[in-house]
């Protein structure tokens, strides 16, 4: 058997004070919280990912402008292991009629507090702790993250 993570992207996006995140409709869970977040596809950058996935998920536009972390995170329920790139940035646009993907309930704004009284719905534990890294401002350059094709 060969092993390999998961490898993910996350999008950090903070307006006035409110968090971008999505709710996710998973079955057997429930709804759950989560950043506009996604698997990497083949051939396609971290950066690219991130904005790509928040389009589909938020139906907002994201530039990325910061690496806020990268992170290893082993889930004992579906025995899966994930290495997610989380990235700020600004969104620009809003597509109000794009239909977002499969499973997104919706995309909403969040403060903080909201956040943290809803910690029980997080799809995983990364999801306050890419915040708390951002909170403390925890910022890397995008040009560390080097693609090849």
């Amino acid at each position: 058997m060969i092993w390999k993570p998961n490898v993910t992207v996350a999008a950090i996006i903070e307006q006035n004070g409110k968090y971008l995140l999505v709710e996710e409709d998973q079955q057997e869970l429930g709804m759950q919280l989560n950043q506009p977040a996604g698997h990497l596809e083949p051939n396609e950058s971290i950066i690219q990912a991130s904005i790509r996935e928040t389009l589909e998920e938020t139906a907002y536009t994201f530039i990325p402008q910061w690496l806020i972390g990268i992170y290893h995170w082993h889930s004992r329920a579906a025995d899966t292991t994930f290495l997610r790139f989380a990235l700020s940035g600004v969104v620009t646009g809003f597509d109000p009629n794009r239909t977002l993907d499969t499973g997104i309930l919706r995309a909403a704004w969040f403060d903080l507090d909201e956040i943290r009284e809803r910690r029980n719905c997080h799809r995983s534990p990364l999801v306050m702790q890419c915040i708390e890294d951002y909170l403390a401002g925890k910022r890397y350059p995008l040009e560390i993250l080097i693609h090849y094709d």
